[in-house]
C-alpha cells in the first residue's frame, strides 16, 4: 500500500514537472535561458551569470602585439611618450624617438604602420603550441590605445588589412583558436585613444624645432602622394582637444560602431577592456560628462550579450571583462569578469574573476631577452588566483615579425610541463571554504602581483566533486607536509579522508590525520618542479 501511494505521489510529480515545461516553452523559456533580452542598465545586466567555461578554464594567453611591436625597449606607451618631449607618465620615449626616427614632424607614429610587417607569423603554429602548454582560451589585442585596428575593420581605414601586414590578424587568430578548440577573447583599448594619442597635435616649446607642429596635426589633404594616400589622420589621432575635454559625440558613436563590428564579425567568447565599461575616461570634464557616455558601454554589453545568446541557442557563453577604477565604476561585478591587472585578492571573490600579467613586465615585446617575474612565481601566483576563484591570464609579447620570443617560450613550456602533472587540481576547480594556508599574503588590487617566491609552508586549496587539492608551493626539507586546515576535529575530519595522493608520483603515501593537522610523509623523488599537489580525497 505504502508503495502504491509512493508511485502515486511520484506520477503527480512527473505530470506537474512536464506541464512546467509545457508552460516554459510556451512562454520561449527553456533551461539554460536568461528571462528576456538584456538592455542597456546594470539592472538588466544581473541577470546574467559568468559561463561555466570561463570558471573550468583558469589559464589563457594573452598577446600584445602590433605597431608598438617594431620598437624595441619600448614602455608599451610609446605611441603617446614619443610625443611627450617632458611629462610623460613614465619614462620619455620621445629622445629616442628623435635619435632612431626622426623629429615627430616628419616621422610620426603613422609613419611606423609600413615598418610592421608580421613576415614570420604564423598564428596556427603558436595556437597549436599554447593549447599543448596547457592554455584554454586566447586573447589578442584587436585594437590598442594606438586606435589601430588589428582587423577587417568597417570603420577604421588605419588597420592592418590595409597596411603594415595587411593580414587580418583577428580573423586569422580566430581560425586557429577553432582549429585546436581554444577559447576565443579579444582585446579592446580604443576607447583610450581619445586621451592617450592627444599630445600628437602638440609641438616642441622650445629648442631647434620649437613650433613646428607633430604630425597629428595632418590634414587628408596632407596625405596626396603619400603611402597614406586617402586616409585621414584625424582617423587615428582623433580630433585636438583640451587634456581634460570629455570624448565628443562622434567619437564615442565611431567607437561604438567599431567595438560592435568587431564583436558581431569575429564573434568573440571574451573581450576585454582596459578599464571599466567605456566610454570612461579621466579628469574633471569626463567625470562630468560620464552620464551620457557610459551609456555606450551599456549599450554595446546588452548587444554582445544578447547576439551570444542567439547563437548558442538561449545559453550566453559571453564574457566581459572590465577593470575597477575606484567606487561606482563598476556598480555591479555579477554580470562581467572583473579583471584585476598585474594583482590579486586577498581572499575568495564571490564571483570568478581574472588576473591579467606580463612576464617581460611591459605589455609589448620589449627586446630585453629576460622576464619580470620567473617560471615559479609565475605557477606560485596561478595557483594562488586559481584558489581565490579567479582565471590567470598570462601575457607575451610577439617580436614585430611575429616570433615568440624564445625566453617566453621556455616559461611556458615550463608552465605546460608543470600543468601536464598538476592541472587535475587547476582546471575545472572550484573554491573551498577557504583558499589556503601560510605566511605569504597577498594584497588585493591592481599592480600588487607577488614577486618573490612562496614557502613550502604556504598551501593553497582547490576543489572538484569529493576532492580537495592542496598545493604547496615548495618541498619541504623535512621531507612531510603538514596541513593545518584539515586537522583531527577540523570540518573535513567530519567526512573522513579515505585515501591521500601526490599528483605525479604513483606510489603509495603515509599520513596520519593529527589534531595538529594531516601529516603525509613524501617520497624521497619529487615529481616535478616548482609546487606539488596533494590529492585528498
Amino acid at each position: 500500500m505504502k508503495a502504491a501511494k509512493h508511485l502515486l505521489s511520484r506520477l503527480k510529480q512527473s505530470q506537474l514537472a512536464f506541464y512546467t515545461i509545457i508552460l516554459m516553452l510556451l512562454n520561449g523559456k527553456v533551461w539554460g535561458q536568461e528571462e528576456s533580452n538584456y538592455e542597456s542598465s546594470w539592472e538588466s545586466l544581473h541577470q546574467h551569470s559568468c559561463p561555466e567555461w570561463f570558471k573550468d578554464a583558469k589559464f589563457g594567453i594573452f598577446m600584445h602585439w602590433g605597431v608598438m611591436s617594431v620598437v624595441k625597449e619600448n614602455d608599451g606607451w610609446y605611441g603617446r611618450h614619443m610625443y611627450m618631449k617632458t611629462g610623460g607618465e613614465w619614462g620619455n620615449d620621445y629622445y629616442d624617438h628623435l635619435k632612431n626616427y626622426g623629429h615627430p614632424s616628419e616621422f610620426g607614429y603613422k609613419d611606423l604602420i609600413p615598418k610592421w610587417k608580421a613576415e614570420n607569423w604564423n598564428p596556427e603554429a603558436l595556437v597549436a603550441f599554447y593549447k599543448d602548454i596547457g592554455a584554454k582560451y586566447i586573447v589578442p589585442v584587436a585594437v590598442h590605445h594606438d586606435n589601430f585596428d588589428l582587423y577587417d575593420s568597417s570603420f577604421q581605414p588605419w588597420n592592418s588589412v590595409n597596411m603594415g601586414p595587411k593580414r587580418d590578424v583577428i580573423g586569422e587568430w580566430k581560425k586557429a583558436a577553432g582549429k585546436y578548440g581554444l577559447r576565443f577573447g579579444v582585446s579592446s583599448h580604443s576607447d583610450r585613444a581619445w586621451s592617450w594619442l592627444n599630445p600628437s597635435h602638440g609641438h616642441d616649446t622650445e629648442g631647434a624645432y620649437k613650433g613646428m607642429p607633430y604630425d597629428g596635426n595632418l590634414t587628408l589633404d596632407d596625405g596626396k602622394g603619400t603611402w597614406w594616400e586617402g586616409c585621414d589622420p584625424a582617423d587615428l589621432y582623433t580630433r585636438p582637444h583640451k587634456e581634460d575635454e570629455a570624448p565628443d559625440k562622434d567619437y564615442c558613436d565611431t567607437w561604438y560602431k567599431r567595438t560592435i563590428d568587431l564583436t558581431d564579425k569575429y564573434q568573440p567568447d571574451l573581450i576585454y577592456f582596459d578599464g571599466p565599461l567605456p566610454m570612461v575616461c579621466s579628469g574633471k570634464a569626463c567625470s562630468e560628462a560620464r552620464e551620457w557616455t557610459k551609456n555606450y558601454g551599456l549599450s554595446f554589453a546588452a548587444h554582445y550579450y544578447n547576439e551570444n545568446r542567439k547563437r548558442n541557442k538561449g545559453t550566453n557563453e559571453a564574457i566581459i571583462a572590465i577593470k575597477e577604477w575606484g567606487p561606482g565604476s563598476v556598480p555591479d561585478t555579477k554580470p562581467v569578469v572583473l579583471d584585476i591587472e598585474k594583482g590579486g585578492a586577498d581572499k575568495i571573490l564571490e564571483y570568478p574573476w581574472q588576473t591579467d600579467t606580463s612576464l617581460s613586465g611591459t605589455w609589448f615585446w620589449n627586446g630585453s631577452g629576460y622576464s619580470e617575474i620567473s617560471d615559479t612565481i609565475v605557477i606560485h601566483n596561478m595557483c594562488d588566483v586559481v584558489s581565490k576563484n579567479g582565471n590567470y591570464l598570462l601575457n607575451v609579447g610577439l617580436t614585430a615579425d611575429g616570433v615568440l620570443p624564445d625566453h617566453e617560450k621556455r616559461t611556458l613550456e615550463n608552465i605546460g610541463e608543470w600543468l601536464k602533472i598538476n592541472g587535475e587540481a587547476i582546471y575545472e576547480t572550484r573554491p573551498w571554504i577557504q583558499f589556503g594556508e601560510g605566511r605569504t599574503k597577498v594584497e588585493t588590487g591592481h599592480f600588487k602581483q607577488n614577486k618573490e617566491p612562496y614557502t613550502s609552508k604556504d598551501i593553497r586549496f582547490t576543489t572538484k566533486g569529493d576532492v580537495l587539492y592542496a598545493i604547496f608551493m615548495g618541498w619541504p626539507d623535512s621531507g612531510k607536509v603538514i596541513v593545518e586546515s584539515v586537522a583531527k576535529g577540523s570540518v573535513l575530519y567530519s567526512q573522513k579522508i579515505e585515501s591521500v595522493g601526490l599528483l605525479g608520483y604513483d606510489g603509495k603515501l603515509s599520513w596520519k590525520q593529527t589534531p595538529k593537522g594531516l601529516v603525509v610523509k613524501l617520497p624521497k623523488r619529487r615529481p616535478g618542479n616548482y609546487a606539488y599537489t596533494l590529492k585528498i580525497k
